[in-house]
C-alpha cells in the first residue's frame, strides 16, 4: 500500500502529507500489547467521545489494551459507543486511577491544552503522551508526538486517517464513533468546516454499516420533558443587542436544579442564538456550582470567538469556543460582551 493508496477516493491536499507524516509517528507508539489511557477535554463532546470510543475499538482490536479516562463523566448520551463490558472512568474511580497507574502511554483526542484535561493532566508525569486534534495548537500545547491539523474538520477524522494509515478497515463499531464525532462536531454537516472530504469519509463509514437513521435518533431525538423546559427557560432569556449583531441566553444553576435538567441538555441551546437572522456572534453563559462562569461562543462568517476566549484562557475554533471565567454570571457577561464588542469592531 503506498502513501496515496490508503487516501482511497480522497485527494491529497496540501497538509495530507504533513497529517499523515505525524499519523504514522502515532502508530509507532501504539505496539500491541501496550496499555492505553485514551483521554479528552473536560466536558466530553461528540467528537471527543465519539473519536475515544472509535480507537478503543481500532486498538483492542489490534492487540492493545485501551482504557478511557476523562476529566469529567463519559457523556450518557454517547455510551451505546462503548464495547459491552467497556467502562469509562475518572481520576476519582479506582478503576482509571489503576488505568493510568499502569498505563505505557496516553492517546489524547480533540483537545491539546492542559488546562481542558483537569485532574488527567497530573497522572501523565512521566508518561509518553500522544495527541490527535483539530484544534490550533497553543505554546501551552502538551504531547511527545503530537498531530494537530485544524483542517480537519474533527478530531474523528484523525483518527479515520489513523485507522487506515495502519492498513485496517474501519468496523461498523469504530465506524459510529466517528459517524458521532464528525456529525457532531459539522453541526450534521451545515458547518464551514464541512468539505468535500468530510462527505466523501462519511460515505465510507456508511458503507461500514453506519444507519443514518438509528444515529440521527441515538444523536438528536433526546429530549426529555426537563431538557424541553429548560430550552423554554433559555429562550425566555435570549436577548439580542441594539448595536452589535449579537444575541445571548444567561442561564443560572437554579434553572438546572429546578427543571431536573443535567448538562447534557445544554448542548445545542446556544443555536437558538446563532439562528438568529443578522446576529454574528452567539453566546450561552452559564452559572457553575462554584459561582464562575461558563461562556460558549459561536459565530458565523468571519468573526473569530476563539480569539475572544483564549483572552479568558479558554479555547476552540474560530467559530466554536469556551471558556470558563472566574467571576459571576453578570460580571462575566459585561466582560464578554465588551470584548466581542472589540472584536467585531
Amino acid at each position: 500500500m503506498t502513501d496515496v493508496d490508503w487516501m482511497g477516493r480522497r485527494k491529497i491536499r496540501s497538509m495530507d502529507l504533513a497529517r499523515l507524516s505525524g499519523l504514522k509517528r502515532v502508530l509507532q507508539e501504539l505496539e500491541p500489547g501496550r496499555k492505553v489511557v485514551l483521554s479528552t477535554h473536560l466536558n466530553a463532546d461528540g467528537d471527543g467521545a465519539g473519536s475515544q470510543a472509535a480507537a478503543a475499538h481500532w486498538l483492542a482490536r489490534r492487540g492493545l489494551e485501551p482504557s478511557i479516562v476523562n476529566p469529567t463523566p463519559f457523556p450518557d448520551q454517547f455510551r451505546f459507543l462503548l464495547a459491552e463490558g467497556t467502562g469509562a472512568w475518572t481520576p476519582a474511580d479506582a478503576e482509571g486511577e489503576a488505568a493510568m497507574r499502569e498505563a505505557d502511554v496516553f492517546l489524547v483526542l480533540d483537545t491539546a491544552e492542559p488546562s481542558r484535561l483537569g485532574p488527567v493532566m497530573s497522572r501523565t508525569s512521566g508518561r509518553r503522551i500522544l495527541v490527535v486534534d483539530h484544534h490550533p495548537t497553543t505554546s501551552s500545547s502538551v504531547g511527545d508526538v503530537v498531530v494537530c491539523d485544524p483542517t480537519a474538520c474533527a478530531t474523528g477524522e484523525l483518527v479515520f486517517d489513523l485507522i487506515h494509515v495502519a492498513g485496517d478497515t474501519v468496523t461498523r463499531e469504530e465506524a459510529e464513533g466517528l459517524y458521532v464525532a464528525i456529525a457532531t462536531d459539522t453541526g450534521s454537516f451545515r458547518y464551514a468546516n464541512t468539505t468535500a472530504s468530510t462527505h466523501e469519509i462519511t460515505a465510507d463509514l456508511l458503507r461500514a454499516g453506519v444507519d443514518p437513521e438509528q444515529m440521527y435518533l441515538r444523536i438528536y431525538a433526546q429530549y426529555t420533558p426537563a431538557g424541553l423546559e429548560l430550552v423554554r427557560r433559555a429562550l425566555e432569556r435570549l436577548r439580542v443587542a441594539d448595536d452589535i449583531p449579537v444575541a445571548w441566553i444567561s442561564l443560572r444553576q437554579a434553572d438546572l436544579a429546578q427543571t431536573g435538567a443535567t448538562k447534557e441538555d445544554l448542548e445545542g441551546i446556544v443555536e437558538y442564538a446563532r439562528r438568529i437572522r443578522g446576529v454574528r456572534v452567539a453566546l450561552l453563559f452559564r452559572e457553575l456550582h462554584d459561582g464562575t462562569t461558563k461562556v460558549s461562543l459561536r459565530s458565523t462568517g468571519d468573526a473569530d470567538v476563539a480569539a475572544v476566549a483564549r483572552r479568558f484562557g479558554g479555547g476552540g475554533h474560530v467559530k466554536a469556543a469556551g471558556a470558563v471565567i472566574p467571576e459571576n454570571l453578570e460580571a462575566a457577561e459585561t466582560r464578554v460582551l465588551q470584548d466581542v464588542r472589540e472584536a467585531l469592531s
